[in-house]
């Protein structure tokens, strides 16, 4: 039996979550911050300035700054700190950044909760780490399935004995980056365990990449020698080298172009220490990576154009700035904030750096975009920290008509959670009213475990995950798990899909509190009846009702049957035990159940009533 990704692992999760602030090793030191305990590691840099902190432009104690003169040893003392903080550290209000200036370090980089490692330079190869950067999963006994909220980006990789090891879950993107050599996606042993949902765009891997126990996967705009293995759903999207489709033996789903993307902003530094935020352009029909004819076009924002944000700051002063003219950047930490940050400018870039994390504590949005385009909103957690929002990030108010195909409004790695670390809920997490949106990975989750006191039916409510009110949206990577209604709403006309994966919530605890009319749950992804135009790739949802109380959705899938609407390669799974329930139908009212007991159903396709199995 396939174990469930986070089945029966609440007990776990939360003893290792309250990790104790790790005593200061070699070349680092421990300090608090404004907003939580933080490593704040400091030592000389080349300017003759701090390497955390105002020497590096204001970017506060929690951004750790390296260059090569530095040496290796003192910066794998650091990297290690942090690492001994962050390992277990799920629920921890601790949050890094490890920047490497341009240059080449032989050091090795364990990546931990909320730790984002990240290039300097203007290309990946401008930063080359002689080492693995690595994600594993022995904090978790070999289980990578809970290897959440981390990143690395815009850096070459150079692993010594030929392999690098990404044993991720949800929330984890590799962005941007080059290795040399091959990659493995699964825990090293004696685990060996699951690892499930990652996300690898614009990046080259010479070698191959093996999936081993990793039950979906994303990768889009990549370079790739060779792929091997195949659980679940893997989805290559303007993927060079990518298999050919084939699903659902192995389940592997190819799309060859890229319709419309363009790439999450990055901070650089150039030669004489001014740092800057490069915006990508828009690509169409594209393959492969950004940056294969040499530098990515766009263009780059001086770090002086943007509002440089610290943990403490309020809403009424980013605000401010925001209203000011300026760009925003989010350190390292923790925001609590009491009303909306609002972002009415085109061309704003919203960056968060080490997993800035935005809490709405007074029952208020978190973020509001105008219905303009060429925003940028990046690299944000975004967390109900109070009884209900209506909303935590809104794209726009109400319907529209204007276009912004030339100009795209963008999301990129926006995390909104419910519960796990603080009790909460909202009644939508992510809704998109403007047209021609680009989000381009998502994870919205309501915790199915966490911290006592933060998880339950009515201690973390939340509604509909993703909400789509607008034409020409696209998502590619689209997470969305546990909420209580429609996990992903689409109301939108010409909406495009590139992977979805989905667990319906845990939790319910009985059939008549999960019912909508005479319908048994919700669908996980639903298509308004109205839509004449919606397509979709890869997608896969999870039933595990862990209270053995037979709960039952009638559908994962509910599309209107019209011609323009198609599903491809689409997929139910069952994880219960007996006495469970399950999922009655894959897709409308066809496809066979995956109920009490481990099971999946595999669909081909799915267009205007006609299912090709």
């Amino acid at each position: 039996m396939i174990p469930s990704r986070r089945a029966l692992l609440r007990g776990a999760a939360a003893a290792a979550a309250a990790v104790p602030l790790a005593g200061a090793t070699a070349g680092s030191a421990i300090a608090s911050s404004s907003a939580s305990a933080s490593a704040g590691v400091s030592a000389a840099g080349p300017d003759g300035h701090g390497v955390a902190g105002h020497g590096t432009a204001g970017l506060g104690p929690n951004v750790l700054v390296f260059d090569p003169s530095m040496g290796d040893a003192a910066i794998q003392a650091q990297i290690d700190s942090v690492f001994a903080v962050q390992e277990s550290n799920q629920f921890g209000t601790e949050r890094y950044a490890l920047a490497f200036r341009p240059g080449t370090y032989n050091v090795e980089i364990n990546v931990g909760f909320y730790t984002h490692v990240l290039g300097l330079g203007a290309g990946p190869e401008d930063v080359v780490i002689n080492g693995h950067v690595t994600v594993d999963a022995q904090w978790f006994d070999g289980n990578g399935t809970q290897d959440f909220w981390r990143a690395a980006e815009n850096l070459t990789i150079v692993p010594p004995d030929g392999l690098d090891r990404w044993a991720v879950a949800q929330a984890a993107p590799m962005r941007r980056v080059h290795v040399k050599g091959d990659m493995i996606l699964m825990p090293s042993p004696p685990g060996n365990g699951w690892s499930s949902g990652g996300y690898l765009a614009d990046s080259v891997v010479d070698g191959q990449i093996n999936s081993g126990s990793q039950q979906q996967w994303l990768s889009r705009n990549d370079t790739i020698g060779s792929w091997a293995g195949a659980n679940w759903n893997m989805v290559f999207v303007g993927v060079q080298g990518a298999p050919a489709t084939s699903f659902p033996a192995p389940p592997c789903t190819t799309v060859d172009r890229t319709p419309v993307i363009r790439e999450k902003p990055f901070l650089t530094v150039d030669r004489r220490g001014a740092y800057h935020v490069f915006v990508p352009a828009l690509r169409r029909d594209s393959t492969g990576t950004s940056w294969a004819g040499g530098r990515t076009a766009g263009h780059s924002i001086p770090l002086t154009e943007f509002h440089v944000a610290q943990p403490g700051d309020s809403a009424a002063s980013i605000n401010a700035a925001l209203a000011r003219g300026k760009h925003l950047l989010l350190t390292p930490g923790i925001y609590p904030l009491s009303a909306p940050l609002r972002i009415s400018r085109p061309g704003t870039v919203v960056l968060g750096l080490g997993l800035a994390t935005l809490q709405a504590v007074n029952g208020n949005s978190l973020i509001e975009v105008d219905d303009v385009g060429d925003v940028s909103v990046a690299g944000v957690i975004l967390e109900a920290a109070s009884a209900r929002s209506r909303v935590l990030l809104r794209v726009g108010d109400g319907r529209t008509r204007k276009n912004h195909a030339h100009r795209p409004t963008a999301l990129f790695d926006v995390f909104p959670r419910i519960g796990g670390a603080v009790p909460g809920g909202t009644d939508v997490s992510i809704q998109i009213d403007s047209n021609d949106v680009i989000a381009d990975h998502v994870w919205a989750w309501r915790a199915d475990h966490g911290l006592d006191g933060t998880v339950g039916w009515s201690v973390n409510p939340a509604g509909v995950g993703f909400l789509v009110n607008g034409d020409r949206v696209t998502a590619y990577g689209l997470f969305v798990e546990h909420h209580q209604n429609y996990e992903v709403l689409w109301n939108g006309n010409h909406g495009r899909t590139y992977f979805f994966q989905n667990e319906h919530p845990y939790d319910v605890p009985t059939q008549s509190a999960w019912r909508h009319g005479s319908t048994n749950g919700f669908a996980a992804y639903k298509v308004a009846d109205h839509v004449t135009d919606h397509q979709a790739w890869g997608l896969g949802s999870y039933a595990f009702f862990n209270l053995n109380a037979n709960i039952y959705t009638d559908r994962a899938y509910e599309v209107p049957d019209t011609p323009g609407v198609a599903f491809t390669s689409l997929m139910t799974v069952c994880l219960n035990g007996p006495g469970g329930g399950g999922i009655l139908h894959c897709i409308n009212d066809t496809g066979d159940p995956v109920e009490n007991g481990f099971g999946t159903y595999n669909m081909k396709s799915y267009s205007n009533g006609v299912a090709v199995v």
